[in-house]
């Protein structure tokens, strides 16, 4: 049980931490603990949204991205276009940090989807 705690708590500074470097390329924001709620929201919003429509072909994956990058949309008052661009670069800064880190044992970044199959 406490190695599974800290392993999310880990995996959700991991991509608070990708949030955070994307969006203060994207949009300057430089707020860390704004980068990991985001990315809590976002592993929720994921979450229910993929549980609910995974079983629809296409749609069950293309609607919990748009779901995600319209949590960082709101979450950073930007437009969807940036949201997007910050999305594409967070999870780029994801998989560079889980490269880094992935000799520590460290897996996922929580809030950033599709990192949890990273080569190392």
């Amino acid at each position: 049980m406490i190695g599974s705690l800290v392993a999310f708590v880990v995996g959700l500074l991991v991509g608070g931490l990708a949030i955070f470097i994307a969006a203060s390329v994207v949009t300057g924001t430089r707020d860390y603990g704004h980068a990991v709620f985001t990315a809590l929201v976002g592993a929720i919003v994921w979450g229910l949204s993929d549980l609910l429509l995974s079983w629809v072909p296409i749609v069950g994956e293309f609607i919990p991205l748009v779901a995600w990058v319209w949590v960082i949309r709101a979450r950073y008052d930007t437009s969807w276009v940036n949201a997007a661009i910050v999305g594409f670069v967070a999870w780029g800064a994801a998989i560079l940090v889980l490269t880094v880190l992935g000799s520590m044992g460290v897996s996922d970044a929580i809030g950033v989807p599709f990192t949890w199959a990273t080569p190392y």
